[in-house]
């Protein structure tokens, strides 16, 4: 049986900017307690007090306290920014044939030392995103296969992670977090274990990378 504090706690986990209130204390509990309660007792089937939603709030937030300082002890460090430009997305259907055609792309670019691709193969769909220099390359190659979409005009912004990364939850969030209260868009995003990359419209990089850099403090553009 559900208790009052696991629906809280479901409820702050799927409403992320009423739990960054909370972790910096901006919100009145009882103003919150009742604002939640009709959505606690759906869930519980019962009226239940006030005092009894406060007291879950505030075990609420000596839990994500905790949490918390590991992920700022991560966050602190982070480190370069690197910033590519002058890049294209290519997106294909899946195919028996379309892993050769990376291969193939890849020897093509095999010297060029300069030339930026990431390869993302999913369940349905593989994405090539990259240096617009390579773009004849990649149509070249995968004439044949079936085309999904194509962007243009990107950018990218890569961070530098710490290997503690993968075991610290939020790291991730907490860096597209500062962009979506900027209403940056962010197109896609492309991670290796200790490095996080973000695709954007090049028209919005200057403000995402003032954004990112103010608070990581640290640069690299390329």
């Amino acid at each position: 049986m559900l208790t009052i504090s696991q629906i809280v706690n479901r409820y702050i986990q799927t409403t992320p900017y009423i739990e960054e209130a909370l972790e910096k204390r901006l919100i009145n509990l009882s103003s919150l307690a009742r604002y939640i309660k009709p959505y606690i007792e759906s869930e519980l089937f019962k009226k239940i007090k006030l005092g009894a939603i406060i007291m879950a709030l505030k075990r609420q937030n000596i839990n994500m306290s905790k949490d918390r300082s590991n992920l700022s002890q991560t966050l602190r460090q982070l480190g370069d920014i690197t910033v590519r430009s002058n890049l294209i997305e290519y997106t294909f259907t899946n195919s028996d044939t379309l892993v050769y055609k990376h291969a193939k792309l890849l020897k093509k670019i095999e010297k060029s030392k300069n030339t930026f691709l990431t390869i993302t193969h999913g369940i349905f769909e593989t994405t090539l995103f990259g240096s617009s220099i390579i773009e004849n390359d990649i149509r070249n190659i995968f004439k044949e296969e079936d085309l999904v979409s194509i962007l243009k005009n990107l950018s990218s912004i890569t961070i530098k992670l710490p290997e503690n990364t993968v075991k610290t939850p939020g790291v991730h969030y907490a860096i597209l977090k500062q962009l979506a209260w900027q209403n940056i868009n962010v197109i896609d995003s492309v991670s290796t274990y200790t490095e996080f990359t973000i695709v954007l419209d090049s028209k919005q990089t200057d403000i995402a990378f003032s954004v990112l850099n103010k608070s990581l403090g640290k640069s690299q553009v390329i």
